[in-house]
């Protein structure tokens, strides 16, 4: 069995911290992640030896029974001998005793299969190596592990959002159908169980969190359960008032525009919003955002009307102002 240098492993000094160790391991381990090194033997076995060595030297007790290993492995190549063993009889922590560990990013759930991911060199020295010894057998006391939850993100349209309904997701080669509830926001996780990544020892499949965005709408904009609309509104309508017609997620309706209404002001629509998630009945507002639209070209009668509008209106700051 070849000896394994964790330190090296690391590229830390065997006198290095408990910080140092782990900063060094976050780094490699950063760089050596499976997912930024998709289909990487190489790094996958790195990755492998990362781990393994953090294992051991981030735990004070592992790391004092491997220094002190290191410093009699040439007499246990010759001899068979383990101080190691004698060190810690009587913890269960030796080659198929009951000791659980738990792994800071168990290789296994990376690369699957029932074992730890872990090299013989460290199951021979620390125990809660593969779940399996000689013969098939499961080793009492060892912990099955859950598959990773997995991400991924589902575009939907603000009108399936309002409405609610179900979408088909494919993930490797499985159609699943997605249903989606009225109210759904954009960013929202839907959990869906035992759909992520399968278990190692027997452990049960992580579950997949489904992220929705919802795309941009052309006419409306949401805030919350409410929705914005901008509309414009001519000039003759704002002054006098009057009645417009305005879109809502449910079709057209026709809302009163008050007297003297100024660009820029909101006019509430209670209940045209979204609904509420969870609690479809109950909806948020539809908020009319006013844009008083000034015309560009006038009849030589309008401008004949407006300029006697001006004059009546300076007549009156004058007559107010004596």
């Amino acid at each position: 069995m070849k000896y394994k240098d964790y330190y090296a492993t690391l590229g830390v000094d065997k006198n290095a911290t408990d910080k140092e160790v782990k900063k060094a391991f976050r780094k490699l381990a950063t760089q050596f992640h499976p997912d930024k090194n998709p289909g990487d033997k190489p790094a996958e076995e790195k990755f492998k030896d990362i781990n393994e060595a953090y294992e051991v030297l981030k735990d004070p007790e592992k790391r004092k029974k491997y220094d002190q290993l290191g410093a009699d492995w040439e007499m246990y190549q010759k001899t068979g001998y383990d101080p190691t063993q004698h060190a810690s009889a009587g913890r269960g922590g030796g080659p198929g005793g009951s000791q659980t560990f738990y792994f800071e990013g168990d290789p296994s759930e990376f690369f699957g299969g029932g074992g730890s991911g872990f090299s013989s060199f460290f199951e021979q020295f620390f125990g809660g190596g593969s779940q399996f010894g000689a013969g098939g057998q499961r080793r009492s006391g060892q912990r099955a592990f859950k598959g990773r939850d997995l991400q991924a993100e589902m575009e939907i349209s603000l009108e399936e959002a309002y409405h609610g309904g179900s979408r088909i997701f494919e993930l490797h080669g499985e159609k699943l159908r997605i249903k989606i509830k009225p109210g759904a926001y954009n960013g929202q996780a839907l959990r869906i169980k035992g759909k992520g990544n399968p278990g190692a020892g027997g452990g049960p499949s992580g579950d997949l969190y489904l992220a929705l965005k919802v795309r941009p709408h052309p006419v409306f904009t949401r805030e919350g359960d409410d929705l914005i609309l901008h509309h414009d509104v001519d000039l003759y309508t704002a002054v006098l008032g009057g009645k417009t017609e305005v879109k809502t997620m449910t079709g057209p309706v026709k809302i009163t525009v008050p007297k003297g209404t100024a660009s820029g002001e909101t006019l509430r629509l209670k209940g045209k919003g979204m609904p509420k998630y969870n609690a479809p009945s109950q909806h948020g507002d539809l908020l009319v955002k006013v844009h008083v639209a000034i015309p560009k070209k006038l009849s030589k009668e309008q401008e004949e009307l407006f300029e006697k509008l001006r004059k009546l209106a300076h007549e009156n700051v004058n007559a107010f102002a004596n």
